[in-house]
This record gives structure tokens, sequence and C-alpha cells, in this order.
């Protein structure tokens, strides 16, 4: 998906390291979200919206219930309606929502932006964007009781009291959404149930979850850097230190592994789905194990001290942009969140390939984290008129309209001719004015969306190989058992113990403490709040099972 203006790929998918750090699974051990003294109950049984995938825009590569992406290896054709009329009753739309590019231009001077309130049946859709000052933001609104209509949740990024909050200040969606309530809104109904968990909070739905792919990191590479070594494909982790070395050459300042600020920390992520580490948690018979308890952990640690020693990291811990240096032939992989990697033919100068997860001794089985498949939710304020919140459904799910409907063409492109062109290959080119009035497209991406997809402009093949990847990539992979669940313990030591373990992996790796100091790693984790994480998630478990 590369010629979508500016996409939520965009705003996320080329997230630095520390963006990457926050999309590792094992490396923030659940959501984050307080949830009050009601908090370790937040998943108590409801009734998730029933999935019904959007009938028209037919892909070329069908995806499915699980998370595998459909795949268009052209630009779909004959786009079809998803809504019957626009949901707006006129007046004026408030939202508050996240964007971290240039902001488009003010809705009197943006046609796009005209048009497309015309589209929603409104007179005025007014949107503030928030970007790293979103959580000062969001704070400051709920302080002031000014709230605007739609308010975009993310309840990992530092946004404390959500479960108080949502019972003070928005709408209970539940009667609206719940099971076959959701077909009223056939758009919000193609989401799948994944991506709505963590728009639930005691058992109640609070909000229209934003879809996001449900991949998580991958190792991404140059494709040509491996070839004279076999290519990026492994037996064994042997093989990978041996294949790493080879392409490490120091006076030709090459080497086979990036370095950054999170470096050492994700590629313990990457070593550790070798190691069949779990994702997160590991749940069995009602008892959760953290990751770093396990056998498997401790391996893969002491794997990526043998990388480290071996000297196959890019020296300067300060690399910003590995994909700079991957261009220049210096460095021959980086871990790279998959929307990162969707986004490669758009961003980088070099054949881009990505690594799937192996068993370390080549006999193990080997895993590959999901992510929760959702950015958050986007909530709507109460106010105690019900025809009201029906509108604003209305409004979330055109914005909410399918890859392949004429809403999405819309959402994404604007109008043909004034914002964008086909090309001779059929696929929309933003004119002048589109890239600069549609970068209003980003943001609303974080008010609703649809599902993520595969379309690469004039690229099927990156398309058609991504979707094969994704296959793999699925037959492996391992939900983290926590999703949709929240601990009130969770969000208040949780930052606590994501720096202590970020520390302890950086110490060990670089020779300031042995191996062994995971021994009290684990103590001071368990006692620093890790066990009452654990025994929270156990009962929200308990109670959905």
């Amino acid at each position: 998906m590369t010629s979508d203006g500016v996409s939520r790929r965009t705003l996320l998918g080329a997230a630095g390291a520390a963006g990457l750090a926050a999309l590792a699974g094992p490396a923030l051990g659940g959501c984050s979200t307080k949830a009050g003294s009601g908090g370790a109950t937040a998943s108590a049984k409801v009734k998730l919206p029933t999935y019904t995938p959007f009938a028209g825009g037919e892909p070329d590569l069908p995806g499915s219930a699980q998370g595998l992406d459909p795949g268009y290896l052209s630009f779909p054709k004959n786009a079809k309606a998803s809504v019957s009329a626009a949901p707006g009753k006129g007046g004026t739309v408030t939202s508050l929502t996240y964007g971290e590019t240039q902001l488009p231009p003010a809705e009197g001077s943006n046609t796009y932006w005209q048009q497309l309130n015309k589209r929603l049946g409104v007179e005025h859709l007014k949107v503030r964007i928030g970007s790293d000052d979103y959580p000062t933001v969001f704070n400051s609104m709920v302080a002031g009781d000014n709230l605007p209509d739609l308010v975009w949740v993310a309840p990992n990024q530092g946004l404390q009291h959500i479960a108080e909050l949502a019972q003070a200040k928005f709408v209970d969606l539940t009667p609206h959404l719940s099971g076959d309530k959701v077909l009223k809104y056939p758009n919000l109904a193609n989401i799948q149930e994944y991506a709505w968990k963590t728009a639930v909070i005691n058992g109640r739905i609070w909000g229209v979850a934003v879809p996001y792919g449900t991949f998580g990191q991958v190792y991404k590479v140059n494709t040509k850097l491996w070839e004279p070594v076999g290519g990026a494909v492994f037996h064994d982790a042997t093989e990978f230190l041996d294949k790493c070395k080879q392409i490490t050459h120091a006076k030709s300042n090459r080497y086979a592994l990036e370095n950054g600020q999170y470096t050492l920390q994700n590629c313990l992520h990457m070593v550790g789905e070798w190691h069949g580490v779990p994702n997160g948690w590991r749940s069995s018979g009602g008892k959760l194990t953290y990751y770093i308890e396990t056998d498997e952990y401790e391996a893969a640690l002491e794997f990526v001290v043998k990388l480290y020693k071996a000297g196959v990291f890019f020296p300067d811990p300060k690399m910003s942009n590995p994909d700079d240096k991957m261009a220049q032939g210096a460095v021959a992989a980086a871990v790279a969140s998959f929307p990162g990697y969707l986004g490669s033919p758009r961003t980088v100068k070099y054949p881009v390939g990505a690594i799937v997860p192996f068993g370390y001794d080549g006999k193990a089985k080997p895993t590959f984290d999901l992510g929760y498949g959702s950015v958050g939710f986007t909530a709507i304020r109460a106010s105690g008129n019900d025809k009201r919140v029906e509108q604003l459904l209305g409004i979330l799910d055109y914005l909410a309209a399918p890859f392949g409907s004429a809403e999405r063409n819309f959402l994404l492109y604007g109008t043909e001719g004034t914002h964008y062109r086909l090309d001779a290959h059929g696929n929309p080119q933003l004119t002048t004015k589109g890239q600069t009035e549609t970068l209003l497209s980003g943001p609303l991406q974080f008010l609703a969306n649809c599902p993520e997809y595969l379309y690469t402009p004039s690229n099927a093949r990156f398309t058609s190989d991504t979707y094969a990847l994704e296959k793999k990539l699925l037959a492996i992979a391992q939900p983290n058992p926590t999703s949709g669940h929240y601990s009130d313990t969770n969000t208040a030591k949780g930052p606590t113990l994501s720096q202590l373990y970020s520390d302890f992996v950086a110490d060990v790796v670089q020779g300031r403490k042995p191996i062994s100091a995971l021994k009290q790693l684990r103590t001071d984790w368990r006692n620093g709040g890790g066990d009452k994480i654990r025994h929270e998630f156990e009962q929200s478990i308990a109670k959905d099972s």
C-alpha cells in the first residue's frame, strides 16, 4: 500500500527504535490500562461483534478471520458502495485523534475536507490532531470536561484510569455493537473479532475498535547482502551465527545486524521466537508463566550474548534509521514492525525480504508473536441522546469503509481528477493538491479504519511474496493469552518493570552482568509487582473462560 497518501502504516510503520520496542509483545507483557478496582475483571464475558466480511472489492488473495491479510495484485476496479446514505444529520461533529505528519490545510481551504463533510452528512467535522503530546492533550480535555464527540483511546499509551473514565464519560456501546447488533454498521462488522478485544473493559464494549495488522515484529533483510552466504534462510541458530560472521567485515564497514536504542531487546525478541519463548505469557491449567521465567528465555538470552561477542552488530548504538545503512550495504538485517515491513517498497532502496522464524536447534518448533490487531478504540462522549450515538456510529462506519469500496477510495485518494489520477496501470497517483489536502486521511485512520490489506502499486510480486510470508508466519503464530485483559498493577508498575527488563538485557549482553543475574531479575520482577500482575490477569482470564 504505497500510494495512499499519508496512511497509518506511514505513521506507525516508520516508527523508530522506541516505537518498535513499544510494539514488541514480550517487551511489554500486556496492554497496560488502568481499570480501577474492577481492572482484574475487565474481560468478563461479552459477545463480541459478529464478524461479517465485506462482500465487495474481491481480493486476488483472500484474507481470513484469523488475520491473513487479503492481497490485491492490482487496484480494485468497479468499486462498490459500502454505505447506503450519508450517516450524519447536519451540525458539527468534533473529534480527537492522532497524527505525526504535516498538518493538512484547514477545513475552509481544503476541498477534500469539505467533500468529506458532505459525504458524512455534517456541516463540519472538527478534527483535533495530537502527536507526541497526545496524552497531555487527552488528559487536559478530561480535566477540563471538554471531551469531543469522538475520542481515540489507546490503552497502552500512558492514558490512565480508562475504566473509570469510560464509565463516567463515554457511551456503553454494547447494546449497539454486541453480536449481530453490529450488522447495522456493515463496515464495523467487517472488523475481525480479535481487534475488538481492546475495546472491552469490565465486560462492556466502550468504543469502536481501530484495527491494525495483527502481525508482530520481523527481521527485515537486504536480500542482496545475504545472497553470497546462501540467503536469509537458516536450519538452526548456529547457521544464523555463522552467516552473520561471514557477512560482517569491519574494514568494509559491513555488519550483519543493526544497532540502536532497543536493538538488543528486539534481537532477543526475534531469537526468543526461535526458542519458543511465549508471547508475553504462557497459559497452562489456568496459571500464567511470564516469559522471563522460562528456560527458553534464558537460552535465547545466551545466544544473543554469543551474537554480541561475535561482533556482528553495527558498532554505532545511536543508529536512528537502519534503512539508510541497509541501502548503503552497511547493515544486512534490522528488526521492523510488520506494517513498517509492508511499507518498504515506498521507503527503501534495496531488495527487501524477511526471516521466517526457525527452530534454534533445527528440531524445536519456532513461534511467531502476534500483536493485538488494534491500536485502541474510538469512544463516543456520553450525551444521553441515542439518536446522536447512532449517527456517530454511522460516521465511524463510513470511516471504516473497506479497501475496494467507493468510500475507501475517497478516504485514501479524494476525488479523481482533483486529488488523484490513474496511471497507465490503473493505480491512483495523488496530484500536488491531493498530496496536501488528503493529509487528513492519516489522522482519520486513528478514529476508524478498515482491516489491514496488501496492495503495492506496480509491485504485485511484493504483494504475493508478503501474502506467502504471512501464511508461513500464521502457521507458527501465538497470541498473547492476556490480550483483551487488563491489570491495574500492570498500568501502575508496568513502565518501571519494562525499564528493569530493558536495562538487564543491555547489561547482560554487553558483559556488565553475568547471565546468572537472571535469577535476581525474576525475583525483582515478582516482588516489584509481577506476581500481582499475574494474579490479576489469571482472575480476568478465569472469569472469561
